[in-house]
Order: structure tokens, then C-alpha cells, then sequence
């Protein structure tokens, strides 16, 4: 058994509140929330650190450090990932078995996560107990032990089964391949390294250290907290993070370019095509934001949003020409690019002909023949997919610190849904020419005699 002298004070307090508990059926008045029900970020900087928060009304808080540690930033094949597998082990003042002990004891839940530009190490918690969990993040990120031993037993036994999982998936590796035809190095770089990935030359230890010692520092990293109060959150962050570098050696990356190009790979466990052409950044960028893309998305669709319904997309209402494919439109938005890509999934053949279909869909819009019903439907679902992603708690939250830690702002709710409202015919229009007048992307994984190249589709690469 723990003794109670190895608990922290509030794991303490966890213990007392669990003892002096009222009885179930004990009556009292109903207990008033302490937030509001606004979505809106506040924002401060607080010794250096750049702080957000939306307080939320409810009885529990997510917090997190998000950090310009993504994959785009990597000094190394992989270090990203072995970063993110390191949160949550050993600090020089807890040792990973008291950080899981103290956190179930207060009923928190721990998890760290990266994408192409972040590294997201996360808590979801009591509102009461924000102190304690913001000193733990403070001290992950300032106090970590990266030994060799945590290492050999965690990093790469973990990143093996991941690479085995992901790189299955025909899906997975098209948009990989999208990503680095389109921006080649930078957001180029694969979430996870491949298979084939010579790892042993680049990752361990003293690479995720230096990593580290680079990325978790006060210019790169945001703390981002839906459900605290600002005033409350600066007060903790400027006890807590004050062991945190004021700076470090620089985290860079060259400014993304859009190359385009085509590249294939052969692969026995299924089909996917991806055809990809220069999308928009994120909201949190600021003036290189075009909300018109996330309207092209909507209009060319793929998946119906009514069930039993093909849908009004374009490409959902001519999916019965292509029995066996599916076709899926996104936009994956980053600081200061985008990439709007077409997936296309199922058997070789019917992907071929879904992939020409999803070419003349383009070209009809480019060309102004679509009508204002569809128009308006893909201007309200647009907006709709805006509103409810910033509304979101995880991805409101991501998208603030991501666009905090490169020098953006925060993700603000009502301003994206009025500039997706905003968009007119003619813009989406403009949109639609200029992207099949400029280099398209095109990744094909499977059967690639059958899958179609770029060309035979019409499309400039």
C-alpha cells in the first residue's frame, strides 16, 4: 500500500474528499456551475508562455501543452514519435508509477499525441483540481528522464507495432504519399516513419533528448484549457512552468511550398488513390486563410450526410456509377499551407472510373455550371463542419495552440463561421479554375496496373 506521505497534497485531498462523501440519498439544493457557455478563446501570455483558455461551464477541465514539436519539425526520422512516447515516464521529481498512481487517484486521464505540426500532451480532469494537474505538465515537459533503458523497452516496441498497424492500411500510406509529393520535406515528413526507415542510425535517446531540449521551450510551446477560467489557468502556469526554458536552440522549418508530382507504389492489401491540389491554411493563420476551399470540400463530398440518401455532393450523386469505390473529400489546413485531397478506396477498376468522375465534377465547377441549391447546401454544410470542430473540445483546442505557437491566433468560433458564410459563386469558382490550372497530386497505392496516372485523368502534375 502507498503511504500517504508519497501521495501529493491534492491526491490527498482526493483521499478526503472520497471520505467525508454524503450519503446518495441525502438532499441539498442543486449546486451552480462555475463557467459559461461561450466558445470563444481567451488569450495571455504569461512569463512567456502563451496561454488560452474558454471557460466552458461544467464540472471538468481539459488541459493541454501543445508544443511545435510535430512531425514537420523533426531533427530526426522519428524523433517525433519517440518524444510523444516518452510523456508521462519518469521526471526528476515523480517517477512514472507515482504519476499514474496520483492521477487515478484523482480520476484524471492522461494521453500525449502528435500530428504533422504539434505535439499534444493532454489531461482531462476535475475542475478542482487544475493546480495539480497543470504543475504535472509543467513538469513533463521541463523535467523528463530520457534514459536509454525507457528507450529500448518502450520507444521502439511501440513505434514497431504502430509501423505494422498503419502501413497495413492502403489509405494511410496514399496520404502519406499526398503529403510528401505535395511539400516534400517539412509537412512532407510521414506522421511515422516507414518500415524501411533506417531508425537505429537516427533514433534514440539522446535524439529525442536533443528533440526535446529544442521543442520544449516557452516561444514553442501554448497551454490551452477548455473549461478554466484565464485567470485561474495564468495563475498556475506562471507558478508551474517556470522551470521551462526561456529559449533554446531553433526549432525550424523552411516555409511550405506546393510542388505537385505523382508517385506510385505497388501494395498487396488493397487500393487507394489520392488526388491532391494546394488547399488553404487553418483559420489560426490569419490572412492566408481561404474559406472558399472548405466549401469546394463540402461541394464535392463523397459521403452523404442524409441516410438513404446519395446526398447533394457531387461526387456522392454519381457514386452509382462506380459500384465497389468509395470517394472522400477533406482539407487538412496547417499554419501556412493546405492540401485539399480527393480519397478514393475499394477495388482498382471501379476506383478508375470514380477518379475521372471526381476530374469532370472539378471541371463543372470551375466552369460555373452548378446550381445555386447545391451551391447553398455546401455553404451551410461548410459552415456547419466549421462550427462543430470549434466547438469540439479536442479539436478547438488543437487548432488554438497549434496556431498560437506559430505566431497565429486563437481559434474563434464565431469569425470562422461568418467567413465561411461569406463565400460567394464566384469565388468558389475562381477556386476550382485555379487549382486545375496549377499542379495537381496524385498518389496511387495497389494494383497500380489498373490504377489510373495523372495523366490519364487530365490532370497537370
Amino acid at each position: 500500500m502507498i503511504s500517504r506521505s508519497a501521495i501529493g497534497r491534492n491526491a490527498q485531498l482526493a483521499l478526503r474528499r472520497q471520505c467525508c462523501a454524503q450519503p446518495a440519498n441525502r438532499r441539498g439544493f442543486a449546486a451552480a456551475v462555475s463557467g459559461s457557455t461561450s466558445f470563444s478563446y481567451e488569450t495571455a501570455d504569461v512569463g512567456g508562455v502563451k496561454v488560452a483558455s474558454r471557460d466552458i461551464a461544467g464540472p471538468t477541465t481539459k488541459l493541454a501543452v501543445v508544443a511545435k514539436a510535430g512531425t514537420r519539425y523533426e531533427s530526426a526520422p522519428g524523433v517525433a514519435t519517440g518524444l510523444e512516447y516518452f510523456a508521462f515516464k519518469n521526471t526528476d521529481k515523480r517517477s512514472a508509477l507515482r504519476i499514474t498512481r496520483e492521477s487515478e487517484l484523482l480520476g484524471g486521464q492522461l494521453t500525449a499525441y502528435h500530428t504533422r505540426e504539434a505535439l499534444v500532451v493532454e489531461a482531462n480532469f476535475l475542475r478542482e483540481d487544475l493546480p495539480y494537474f497543470t504543475e504535472l505538465l509543467g513538469e513533463v515537459i521541463s523535467q523528463t528522464r530520457y534514459t536509454s533503458h525507457e528507450y529500448h523497452e518502450e520507444v521502439e516496441a511501440r513505434l514497431h507495432l504502430e509501423q505494422k498497424r498503419i502501413f497495413a492500411d492502403a489509405s494511410h500510406i496514399a496520404i502519406n504519399s499526398a503529403h510528401g509529393v505535395a511539400f516534400h520535406k517539412g509537412l512532407g515528413n510521414p506522421l511515422f516513419p516507414s518500415p524501411s526507415t533506417p531508425l537505429s542510425k537516427y533514433l534514440n535517446e539522446e535524439s529525442i533528448k536533443a528533440f526535446a531540449s529544442s521543442a520544449y521551450a516557452k516561444p514553442n510551446i501554448a497551454v490551452v484549457a477548455n473549461g478554466a477560467s484565464q485567470a485561474e489557468l495564468a495563475k498556475w502556469v506562471g507558478e508551474f512552468f517556470t522551470n521551462v526554458p526561456g529559449s533554446s536552440s531553433t526549432v525550424s522549418s523552411e516555409a511550405t511550398k506546393y510542388y505537385g508530382g505523382e508517385e506510385r507504389t505497388a501494395h498487396g492489401s488493397g487500393n487507394s488513390l489520392v488526388i491532391a491540389f494546394p488547399g488553404s491554411s487553418s483559420f489560426t493563420a490569419g490572412g492566408s486563410y481561404k474559406p472558399e476551399v472548405s466549401v469546394l470540400a463540402a461541394l464535392l463530398g463523397g459521403k452523404s450526410t442524409i441516410k438513404w440518401s446519395p446526398g447533394f455532393s457531387l461526387l456522392s450523386k454519381s457514386s452509382a456509377s462506380f459500384p465497389g469505390a468509395s470517394a472522400a473529400t477533406s482539407h487538412f489546413a496547417y499554419s501556412d499551407a493546405g492540401l485539399l485531397a480527393i480519397e478514393f478506396s475499394g477495388s482498382a477498376q471501379a476506383i478508375r472510373a470514380a477518379s475521372t468522375e471526381a476530374v469532370k465534377a472539378l471541371k463543372s465547377i470551375a466552369e460555373g455550371s452548378i446550381s445555386k441549391e447545391d451551391f447553398t447546401k455546401a455553404v451551410a454544410l461548410a459552415k456547419y463542419r466549421a462550427l462543430e470542430e470549434g466547438q469540439n473540445f479536442e479539436a478547438g483546442l488543437v487548432s488554438t495552440g497549434t496556431g498560437l505557437i506559430h505566431g497565429g491566433k486563437a481559434f474563434q468560433i464565431d469569425e470562422v463561421g461568418k467567413s465561411v458564410e461569406s463565400v460567394t459563386a464566384d469565388q468558389l469558382q475562381s477556386a476550382a479554375k485555379a487549382l486545375l490550372e496549377g499542379k495537381a497530386t496524385v498518389s496511387a497505392v495497389g494494383d497500380l496496373y489498373v490504377l489510373p496516372y495523372a495523366e490519364e485523368l487530365g490532370l497537370k502534375v
